[in-house]
């Protein structure tokens, strides 16, 4: 590296030495010797920059800093078009749509790494059975299975297995009902699915028998059977995306700053307009957009960012926490589907703790929700779910609530019962995730009133991977005006979050 120029002061401007080094993306385009930040979350402001002429990986541009930045250290300095912050499946999957639909350059941020939040703890459902027709989450469903299913073909089109490269079995599901009540809702179901155009059938306790022979089944047993229903393997998929968004950043379209919590964004004193996001090592200027897609830890993000803004906004997200059991190698039971009890909607819906005016949850154990789901997944391991609390952050194992999903699960499946939970030893494995639980049950999709260039995609609680690639063709037909597919309204950010 070698220092370029030194730059004059301009009004609200602070500039340093900069510091070029000779490589391009992944790797550090440039590095700037800008002073670093104030660690306090918030809003930081800039006069005006003209980032037109600055291009991710280019070698001889001075960056200016914010007067408020401090002389702590060094902080690297990137430009890019779009700068999301998350690295879930939401998140991996917008920076994929601007790679491929548009020439944008893209930077993605995380505290952590991909995976390791709801999309790496979840069942991996590509499933309609328990959404409904007509609804509002039932358009952006429909159409993000169409595009998994669009990428699945194109992965058979370039000769590979979709089950080896995203964990991808076309298993159909089963959403069981067992009292005469769930069987009338199960019924009045599959004539809304099949006047949408699904192919569902409704099973008697006879056929639910032949199509599951490990369910416990009863004369009053039914269950409504949706023929395309789908899976896949999270880890797989997040490696396939980032693999291919990877692709990218040799032409210095796309870099990934992981383990670097977004700390504050940078705003421009004149329009208000956000030009950065700062993180604790760099800061990533976005001519175009910026675009949060933290999953549960978006509310808290974002209330820390505008804390010292006049924003309004209140986003009224909860985590959600889940566990899942995975059994490894249990060949003591066969599933040819996906199972779900008819429970499992209603308890998808239960209302938002009451918090106190701390905003701490109370009583949220008392609000501890378990249904009966059960899969296989692409090794062939059993998957039985699922809970759902409202405890807070709190992702640590509660060994009570995997004995009452272990219990539910031998209610269905009786040949559990034969083993003791106990006696599983290494076989036995627990996710714990945090599903970013919206009261209303929509996901928030669109830009922040009063904060231009900034975008939220969030709130998806336990259908992240069902509905991301709708979700990141709709933020890029935001950003980029295009045509959009599906109604953006009723995920708006307006009327939702904004007091």
């Amino acid at each position: 590296m070698h220092p370029v120029a030194v730059c004059s002061r301009g009004p609200g401007i602070k500039y340093d030495f900069l510091w070029v080094r000779e490589t391009t993306l992944p790797r550090r385009p440039f590095v700037s010797g800008i002073r670093a930040g104030s660690s306090a979350l918030g809003f930081l402001s800039i006069s005006s920059l003209n980032l037109g002429k600055f291009k991710a990986g280019s070698r001889r541009h001075c960056i200016p800093s914010a007067t408020a930045l401090s002389s702590s250290g060094m902080v690297e300095n990137l430009v890019f078009d779009v700068v999301i912050v998350g690295a879930g499946i939401i998140g991996l999957t917008i920076a994929r749509e601007f790679l491929l639909e548009s020439d944008l350059s893209v930077a993605i941020v995380d505290a952590g790494i991909p995976c390791s939040g709801a999309t790496g703890a979840g069942q991996g459902y590509i499933w309609m059975i328990h959404k409904t027709p007509g609804s509002d989450i039932w358009e952006l469903a429909a159409r993000s299975k169409q595009l998994w299913e669009a990428l699945v073909k194109s992965i058979e089109h370039a000769g590979m297995d979709p089950l080896e490269i995203l964990g991808w079995k076309k298993t159909g599901s089963l959403l069981i009902g067992r009292t005469p009540v769930e069987l009338a809702t199960l019924e009045q179901r599959v004539k809304l699915l099949s006047g949408a155009g699904v192919r569902a059938e409704f099973l008697s306790s006879t056929d639910l028998h032949l199509k599951e022979p490990e369910l416990e089944v009863s004369e009053e047993s039914g269950a409504a059977f949706l023929l395309d229903d789908c899976q896949l393997d999270a880890h797989h998929t997040v490696a396939f995306i980032e693999k291919g968004n990877r692709s990218f950043a040799s032409h210095g379209r796309y870099a990934e700053f992981y383990h670097d919590p977004a700390c504050c964004l940078i705003r421009s004193s004149q329009n208000g307009e956000v030009q950065a996001v700062q993180t604790s090592k760099k800061i990533l200027y976005s001519k175009k957009a910026v675009i949060v897609a933290a999953g549960a830890w978006t509310g808290l993000l974002m209330q820390n960012l505008v804390s010292q803004t006049d924003v309004s906004l209140d986003i009224p997200m909860k985590p959600r926490k889940g566990h899942l059991l995975i059994l490894e190698n249990f060949n003591h039971i066969q599933l040819n589907h996906g199972l779900m009890e008819a429970g499992y909607v209603d308890h998808q819906v239960t209302a938002s703790p009451p918090t106190s005016a701390s905003g701490l949850i109370q009583h949220e154990h008392s609000l501890t929700s378990i249904s009966m789901t059960a899969t296989s997944d692409m090794m062939g391991n059993v998957v039985l779910g699922s809970s759902r609390t409202f405890s807070g952050f709190n992702t640590e194992t509660e060994e009570s609530i995997i004995l009452r999903i272990w219990e539910r699960a031998g209610e269905f499946l009786p040949n559990l019962k034969n083993f003791s939970l106990l006696n599983l030893g290494s076989s036995r494995k627990v996710r714990v995730g945090l599903r970013p639980y919206m009261p209303d049950g929509k996901p928030i999709i669109g830009p922040i009133p009063g904060l231009p260039k900034v975008f939220l995609a969030t709130g998806h609680e336990g259908g992240g991977l069902c509905m991301a690639l709708g979700t990141a063709e709709m933020i890029a037909d935001m950003v980029l005006g295009r045509t959009f597919k599906v109604d953006p309204a009723p995920f708006s950010v307006q009327g939702r979050c904004c007091r």
